[in-house]
């Protein structure tokens, strides 16, 4: 069955930097476009970043723009999201997300602050 298990959240203080892995099982990871969302608390769930399958393609929120990179390791079906220069207000849940058939991991807790 399709898995996808998030780690690397964390604490971080303002201008920080944290990398979130996901890694998948129980589908080809290699063909199928990937994205990474987030919700913080009280708000709905944001679409955060997405790459195509071969990782030629990725696209980004407005608010994340510049900070953040996501890119992917098909040889390893992981997916990573690189965060700098981190602020108060991308504290979330972020959450790995398969487009296809609509999966999603676990989650895991991003908090930054001072």
């Amino acid at each position: 069955q399709v898995q996808l298990v998030e780690s690397g959240g964390g604490l971080v203080q303002p201008g920080g930097s944290l990398r979130l892995s996901c890694a998948a099982s129980g589908f080809v990871f290699s063909i199928n476009d990937m994205r990474w969302y987030r919700q913080a608390p009280g708000k709905e769930r944001e679409l955060v970043a997405g790459i195509s399958a071969g990782g030629g393609r990725t696209n980004y929120a407005d608010s994340v723009k510049g900070r953040f990179t996501i890119s992917r390791d098909n040889a390893k079906k992981t997916m990573f999201l690189q965060m700098n220069s981190l602020k108060p207000e991308d504290t979330a849940v972020y959450y790995c997300h398969l487009i296809n058939g609509n999966y999603w991991g676990q989650g895991t807790q991003v908090t930054v602050s001072s």
